[in-house]
This record gives structure tokens, sequence and C-alpha cells, in this order.
């Protein structure tokens, strides 16, 4: 598995507003999918809509921090409980500005230019969803 990290700058000046849009089913759905919903500690994960094909992933919580980080395990990732994914909020000492720091984990070269590009389009959906 290789590790893939990815920094995002933000224009939001507060953590509570990044944290709605990361720690949640609602704030997830608003740009990480289409549909979002929570369970416990399991998040289910459907792209697509009834009419055409669709994909639906569950992902257990594995650590929470308010208004710092949410980490979570990809049920097709359980034998590799390292393979998690993390969405963090950072702030800059010198500038005080938000980031959003994502750790995901590819199996492959291949794998990690696939997943950069549906971090960036899930970015890009984050900013036009919120203006973050």
């Amino acid at each position: 598995m290789r590790k893939l990290t990815i920094e995002y700058p933000l224009s939001a000046k507060s953590p509570k507003i990044v944290w709605d849009m990361i720690s949640n089913a609602a704030g997830l759905q608003k740009w990480l999918a289409d549909k979002v919903t929570q369970e416990g500690d399991t998040m289910t994960f459907t792209w697509g809509h009834p009419w055409t094909e669709r994909d639906t992933k569950q992902s257990r919580i594995l650590e929470i921090a308010k208004y710092d980080h949410i980490r979570l395990l990809w049920d097709y990732h359980e034998d590799t409980p390292d393979a998690f994914w993390e969405l963090r909020i950072e702030e800059s000492d010198l500038t005080g500005q938000l980031s959003l720091l994502i750790t995901d984990y590819a199996a492959d070269d291949d794998e990690e230019e696939d997943l950069r590009g549906i971090w960036a389009d899930n970015l890009d959906r984050l900013h036009r969803a919120s203006g973050l």
C-alpha cells in the first residue's frame, strides 16, 4: 500500500464550518458522494442515482476528534487496517490559514493516479458546495 497525502487550502476561517462538512453524513453528502448515511460508527456512501448504475461502499469510523480529524476504514480494506482514509483540519502557525489534509492509500502507481483524480474532483465539489 502506498500512502497518499493531499493538502487543500481552505478559505474558511472557522474549523467549525469545515468540521460540519467532513464529520457527518449530511456534510459529506454535499461533496463526497451522492448519498451518505450513518448508522452507529458505519457510514454508507452511494455514488450514482437510482435510475443509473450505482456504487455503494461502507466505511467504519476508527477515530474522531472534534474540529480536528475523522479517520475511517473502507470495508474492502478490513484486512489492512493501516489503509485508513482521513480528513484532517490543519491550521498554519504562520498565517492561521486552514487546510484540509487528506490521507488515503493506493495499492499501486496506477491506483494512486486514479485516487488523486478522484480527490481533485471531490475537492472541486467541496468548493462549489460550500465555498471552502
